[in-house]
């Protein structure tokens, strides 16, 4: 219930700050600031922080449903890198400080680093917090255009190291998590536009949604995007229960199908809507655009596919038995 009113409450942030005009702005460099207002005064970027440094101490399955809610607005402000970047400060023993945060894994472009206050970079299990006005930024973008900066290292202005519950790969863990949740979102928000376009768009005297070959893509992308949402969901109940490290495998299979679901999800919204998705003033390329470059952020289905297998095989008992076992663990 907590995060499906948090996701609410981020619904209605975005409704009133974000569009498809803001996202154009974004696009062209704008910081959205009227819509990051919107959210930090709802405080969610602490979220993940426990309560004893003055965050919400929720889990993580409390905050999916709010970053699915971010991914159907296709995520105009660093809300879901505040959040991880901010988790991750607290679990080094460094108190977060306030305004736009990100995080990275060493010598990794830096999602939105031009515009946040802080950055966290990990090396391994090393964490170090960094004042964003003190390091030298080589811009970049990701095919969605959203910032993705490389920085000159600088002095950190506090360090600490994650516990092993969190892992020696964390940064890529966080990553994954995050995104797989904002790749179920921006699927909703896609299959959404697409089923309107087909109950309007008329062919032949009635409406394309009639044609059957139209359900039936219509009815694939409707399953892929329950499986993301599914598989992200699962994911942040393994973390909440086992930690980041040994939640590998349920983060990986999230991963991979956000993954697959997000070419299916997309190449099927861009078949609906022809040429019209694509125009600059439409909000469909705005989502698959972030759906493409979003499968790669945190390791690829190819990467995640790899790592699943590898914990497989060192678990040595029947794969029959592993399943079953992680999934009554994670269940209830």
């Amino acid at each position: 219930m907590i995060g499906t009113e948090l996701a609410d409450q981020v619904a209605r942030a975005l409704a009133d700050a974000a569009d498809v005009s803001t996202l154009r702005a974004l696009e062209s460099g704008a910081f959205p600031q009227a819509a990051w207002d919107a959210l930090d005064a709802l405080g969610l970027g602490a979220a993940l922080v426990p309560e004893a440094r003055g965050g919400a101490g929720l889990g993580f399955a409390d905050v999916v449903p709010l970053l699915e809610a971010t991914g159907r607005a296709a995520a105009p402000v660093p809300l879901a890198e505040t959040i991880g970047a901010a988790a991750l400060l607290a679990a080094a023993g460094i108190d977060p400080p306030p305004g736009v945060l990100t995080f990275a894994a060493a010598r990794a472009p830096v999602p939105w680093g031009r515009h946040a206050a802080h950055v966290v970079l990990l090396d391994g299990a090393h964490v170090s917090l960094h004042d964003a006005a003190s390091l030298t930024w080589t811009e970049g973008t990701n095919i969605a255009r959203e910032p993705r900066d490389m920085p000159a290292t600088s002095a950190p202005i506090a360090e600490g190291t994650l516990p092993n519950a969190w892992g020696a790969d964390a940064a890529r863990g966080v990553t994954a998590l995050l995104r797989a949740a904002q790749i179920a979102g921006a699927l909703q928000a896609a299959l959404a536009l697409a089923v309107d376009h087909a109950n309007t768009r008329k062919q032949f005297g009635r409406p394309i949604g009639r044609f059957q070959a139209v359900q039936q893509q219509l009815a694939v992308f409707a399953a892929e995007a329950s499986a993301a949402s599914v598989a992200a969901a699962a994911a942040a109940r393994a973390v909440d229960r086992r930690g980041l490290a040994e939640a590998a495998f349920e983060i990986g299979c999230a991963k991979v199908t956000a993954g697959e679901a997000a070419a299916k999800g997309a190449a099927i919204a861009h078949q609906v809507l022809a040429a019209m998705g694509i125009t600059e003033e439409h909000a469909l390329h705005h989502l698959t655009r972030r759906l493409w470059s979003w499968r790669d952020e945190g390791g690829s289905e190819r990467f995640w596919s790899a790592r699943i297998g590898t914990l497989i095989q060192g678990d040595r008992g029947p794969l029959w038995t592993f399943l079953t076992s992680r999934d009554q663990d994670i269940s209830a």
